[in-house]
């Protein structure tokens, strides 16, 4: 995924599923300069992390 779409899914009103490594994750943020984004486990809120957004993948 590349940093304008990560911006794009955070700002949606829609849920728009995001996976990181398989796992289903919600965007709490994004850091265009650094391109990261802030992630959690959806089932897990406290399991945040700082990943790269090209670690994230749009499921359709």
């Amino acid at each position: 995924m590349n940093v304008h779409r990560a911006q794009e899914i955070l700002a949606a009103d829609e849920k728009i599923t995001v996976e990181l490594n398989g796992l289903p994750v919600w965007i709490d943020s994004v850091d265009a300069s650094k391109a990261v984004a802030k992630v959690h486990a959806e089932e897990n809120p406290a399991d945040s992390r700082l990943v790269t957004v090209q670690e994230l993948e749009e499921v359709h």
